[in-house]
């Protein structure tokens, strides 16, 4: 007979992280946790439709001012309306308000960890239940892999034209570098309950 309390909470944990979810004591339910994945996805589609749009419409010096312009515009709209904070963050950020919190960065790191143990940087996702200051907070982020579209503006090669144009609008840009297969950062998401 197997006894439950046996088991140690590194060994549940450990087991936890070989799927894409690692999570805290404290479970949601899936239904619960499949609402922020598509806040989560929502972000992430409005602002790939935007930057999509503006490549087509003016190419990447127009995307970058879309970008720049656009992204905190439809992240708050997207953060009111599911009445939750949504946003992105990285260990390398463009924009310093997205800079990570404490909790942002542990995870960012797990996440950097658990990528170059062979996961799937697609599959990386990480949610926990907290104690704010008294009051119960989720705190969920997905990873958010370098795609080709992103090497334009955040790779190694990046134009002379895009590099003068992050310089005036990023004076302060950490975010280039990338290549395919790297994590660009992750969506991140806070629910008070």
């Amino acid at each position: 007979m197997i006894h439950k309390k046996r088991y140690k909470p590194q060994i549940i944990a450990c087991l936890m992280s070989l799927s894409g979810l690692v999570m805290a004591t404290e479970t949601l339910p899936e239904s619960e946790l499949a609402v922020y994945r598509a806040n989560v996805i929502e972000l992430g589609e409005t602002l790939k439709l935007e930057l999509l749009k503006a490549l087509q419409a003016g190419g990447p010096l127009t995307a970058l001012t879309v970008c720049n312009e656009q992204a905190p515009i439809k992240t708050m709209a997207i953060s009111e309306k599911h009445e939750l904070e949504v946003g992105r963050t990285s260990l390398k950020v463009r924009n310093p308000q997205n800079a990570p919190d404490d909790w942002e960065m542990k995870v960012l790191k797990t996440f950097e960890q658990r990528k170059a143990n062979g996961e799937d940087p697609t599959q990386l996702e990480f949610y926990e239940v907290i104690n704010n200051a008294g009051k119960k907070q989720v705190r969920y982020m997905k990873a958010i892999p370098v795609a080709p579209p992103c090497l334009t503006c955040h790779g190694t090669e990046i134009t002379p034209e895009i590099t003068a144009k992050l310089k005036v609008l990023y004076p302060k840009d950490q975010a280039t570098g990338f290549k395919m297969g790297d994590l660009r950062g992750a969506f991140t998401l806070m629910k008070a309950y």
